[in-house]
């Protein structure tokens, strides 16, 4: 998660920039934003198989990186994820009509993609229940779909990015604070009073940790959001649905 741009728009403006290097950091970047969300939705929406998903998510990306394809979004006609979905039906489509085995990855490697995890996260959610081997999937509506599985994978970098920033700064007992009793859905949630006996804390400090741990969360999340949107304005917008915010 280090490697994530910080520049303002870096991601979506880099995948279109005349600088090779420069397009190969945007475009991984992007792969790492969006490729959760690319396999959860060929899954669900298309019903293809564990390996057919794989298959199909790298061969997406690949085809992208090489015929720049993601460059061509327009900011004024929708949100850049609305676009990357668009792109990715009519990819998933044309492979259908072609009835032809894609093969695993193109000639272009990515960053790691871990589908084992994004496999026990699907099987998590409400919607693994709708996950099958064949035929469309007729609802839930598209976007909505996508965003969903977006958003999951939005904070899960950010919280993969506050726990690197906590292990680097010597920070990990206000992350164990922010884990237990804002992450852990597994077991119920601890007072203050057994958070601090539990990590041998001050029960004043529990709070003061939450509040630091939210606060940089929200933080990296913003810094995560902002170069992954196209413009200000949309930036703005999704940052005022998804956190409440008015961003600047």
């Amino acid at each position: 998660m280090g490697s994530f741009p910080a520049t303002r728009h870096s991601v979506v403006a880099g995948i279109s920039s005349a600088d090779q290097q420069t397009r190969r950091v945007a475009f991984d970047a992007l792969v790492s934003a969006y490729w959760r969300p690319v396999y959860k939705y060929v899954r669900i929406k298309w019903r293809a198989d564990r390996d057919d998903a794989a298959d199909l998510t790298q061969e997406f990306f690949a085809r992208a990186f090489e015929k720049g394809s993601l460059g061509r979004f327009d900011p004024g006609r929708a949100r850049f994820r609305t676009f990357l979905r668009v792109c990715l039906d009519g990819f998933v489509a044309n492979e259908h009509k072609a009835a032809g085995r894609i093969k695993r990855g193109g000639a272009v490697a990515f960053v790691p993609l871990d589908f084992a995890a994004a496999e026990h996260e699907l099987a998590e959610t409400a919607g693994a229940s709708a996950v099958g081997e064949s035929s469309v999937m007729r609802g839930p509506d598209d976007d909505a779909l996508f965003r969903q599985e977006w958003v999951r994978a939005l904070f899960a970098d950010g919280v993969t990015a506050l726990r690197e920033l906590c292990d680097a700064t010597g920070k990990q007992t206000q992350f164990a604070v922010f884990q237990r009793y804002d992450l852990d859905d597994d077991v119920s949630r601890p007072t203050y009073a057994q958070l601090a006996t539990e990590l041998g804390i001050p029960a004043t400090q529990v709070t003061n940790y939450l509040a630091f741990a939210r606060r940089e969360l929200r933080r990296l999340v913003l810094e995560r959001l902002r170069a992954l949107c196209a413009t200000d304005d949309e930036f703005r917008l999704e940052a005022r649905e998804l956190l409440g915010v008015d961003a600047r």
